[in-house]
């Protein structure tokens, strides 16, 4: 079963969160309501989020304000956030939030249909990137169960294939994290297609790793391309 992302939604007005609510429905995701900054950095202290939705307006600590404290912490700091305001003071107010952090800046009243497209963008990168994590974990594990295979039989499997195969997995690896690091950067079509260019490395790794597995004939003489 495919584990849901989580959306934070920020806002002080029940009626808001209601109507946030109906409109992400659709995107059939876990929705969880925080009515004050306060509360909103007391979720992300246990949870992992894919996007933040935050109100500008909120009394005691505003969407400004809690946007600094999240991009001060470590485990926070990458999550996009997209501001939502009711109010509209100009180029300098809305420099002002992407100068706290934020990826987008919608005013109120907003068209549903494009804040579920925004949120969506969000979603499918971050739950793309979970997938790639997971699957180079699992790639890695195999790779160190066919070393350590050929440790105890020496000379029965191509060590520098293995070798090859675990340098092209630590850069896929690597690129990964670079994207996860930067996906409040990369809402756009071309973090798309990296994320789906990463998936396909692994992909073509992972068969590869298959095909020395004992019993298979159709040992590769070379690794795939790495474009």
């Amino acid at each position: 079963m495919v584990q849901k992302a989580k959306i934070l939604l920020v806002d002080d007005r029940p009626e808001n969160l209601l109507a946030l609510e109906a409109i992400l429905s659709a995107l059939d995701q876990t929705l969880v309501r925080a009515s004050s900054g306060e509360e909103a950095l007391k979720a992300l202290l246990t949870d992992d989020f894919a996007v933040i939705l935050l109100d500008v307006q909120m009394p005691g600590m505003d969407g400004f304000e809690t946007a600094a404290h999240i991009k001060r912490r470590e485990r926070t700091r990458d999550i996009p956030i997209i501001f939502l305001t009711a109010i509209n003071h100009g180029p300098h107010h809305t420099f002002r939030g992407y100068a706290a952090g934020a990826v987008d800046y919608i005013s109120k009243p907003f068209d549903p249909w494009v804040l579920r497209a925004k949120v969506s963008v969000f979603v499918d990168l971050y739950m793309k990137n979970v997938q790639l994590r997971e699957q180079a974990a699992l790639l890695r594990l195999q790779l160190e169960g066919r070393r350590s295979g050929e440790d105890g039989d020496k000379g029965t499997e191509p060590s520098g294939l293995l070798a090859e195969l675990s340098a092209r997995l630590a850069a896929v690896e690597e690129q990964a994290e670079a994207l996860s690091k930067h996906l409040d950067e990369s809402s756009d079509a071309a973090a798309v297609a990296t994320a789906a260019h990463l998936e396909r490395k692994l992909t073509g790794l992972r068969r590869a790793l298959d095909a020395l597995e004992p019993g298979n004939d159709g040992r590769p003489a070379s690794l795939p391309s790495q474009n």
